[in-house]
């Protein structure tokens, strides 16, 4: 059977997340049947399989296992955060000559950083939040912040390199900005603040099957009143948001939009294989891209394969199709 490298973990804060995820994908790949999953955890630099002992890649880019060196016919990089979205895992299996699925190194290092996000979709006429960037901690940074929350009273502050909401802060009060930025810095080199938008949360799937780029209608994260999306609503067993594939009250025109701008942005960022890319609809019509992820989640209650299978495809032909697209690309 052919060797799949399942990467998962991390060690950045969406780690346990990651390992949820890859539950999925191990068990969406073992269905498949053509396949023999090697799961590793990367923890403390070390590629951690089942047993607990560590594998690495030998000279011939073999994965050693105990006594076993085993040839990687595709890697499936199920990291959210760091290194996988951030792209450095992708740069180390191209170093290694291993094929893998999902975005490559530069596409996913820009998708990950907000500002970079920002900047592509600026360029291409996509729209997005108003923002303004605070690439150090200094007093002039402090007055434009300050500037900025006079214009705009209402604000998110983000750490501009993390995912799933770690290092965001609302912020509705002058006083507290400046400590918000300054703890949004211990996370992320730069910061980024943004207009608070009132807003529905939607989100569409985007990916690659059948030779053709696929591109869902919305699904929508419904969140209790006054609630930001933050890394425990996301997931905690607690949470109050509600997910559903099929929004109330949103029109065919606004769908078509949403498809539009999430096209341009999958081939503009030069994306691959897969994506979850999020909008917001403000209360005046607006449709705004929020943010992209490279390698959305797929723990149980991810929109990610509920949009998929809800596009009328099933996730083990996608992730057979990406396995094999991959592993043909080598050759």
């Amino acid at each position: 059977m052919k060797n799949i490298l399942l990467l998962c973990g991390g060690d950045g804060a969406e780690h346990q997340i990651s390992l949820i995820s890859a539950d999925f994908i191990e068990k969406k790949i073992n269905e498949i049947g053509e396949y023999n999953v090697i799961r590793a955890e990367i923890h403390n630099k070390k590629f951690i399989l089942k047993d607990g002992s560590a594998g690495y890649f030998d000279k011939d880019s073999r994965f050693v296992t105990g006594s076993d060196c085993l040839d990687i016919y595709c890697a499936v990089p199920c990291i959210h955060g760091v290194p996988g979205e951030t792209g450095d895992i992708q740069s180390f299996l191209e170093i290694f000559n291993i094929p893998y699925i999902g975005c490559k190194s530069e596409a996913s290092h820009n998708c990950f950083n907000k500002i970079t996000t920002k900047l592509y979709l600026t360029a291409l006429n996509i729209p997005n939040t108003p923002f303004l960037i605070v690439l150090r901690q200094d007093e002039l940074s402090k007055a434009n912040a300050l500037k900025a929350f006079d214009s705009w009273q209402d604000v998110y502050v983000k750490a501009a390199s993390q995912g799933s909401s770690i290092g965001c802060y609302h912020v509705t009060k002058k006083e507290d900005l400046w400590d918000s930025v300054v703890e949004a810095f211990t996370f992320s080199e730069d910061v980024i603040i943004e207009k608070t938008i009132k807003h529905r949360e939607l989100e569409c799937a985007a990916y690659e099957i059948d030779g053709n780029i696929y591109i869902t209608n919305p699904g929508e994260i419904i969140m209790p009143d006054n609630l930001f999306y933050t890394f425990d609503e996301k997931y905690s067993k607690d949470s109050g948001s509600v997910t559903t594939v099929e929004p109330q009250n949103l029109s065919d025109e606004i769908k078509q939009m949403i498809r539009d701008y999430a096209r341009k942005a999958y081939l503009g960022l030069k994306l691959r294989d897969l994506s979850r890319i999020d909008f917001f609809l403000s209360d005046h019509n607006e449709i705004i891209i929020n943010e992209i992820n490279t390698f959305p989640g797929m723990t149980p209650i991810s929109m990610f394969p509920k949009l998929l299978e809800h596009n009328g495809h099933q996730m083990t032909e996608f992730l057979r199709q990406a396995i094999e697209r991959a592993a043909r690309k080598k050759k």
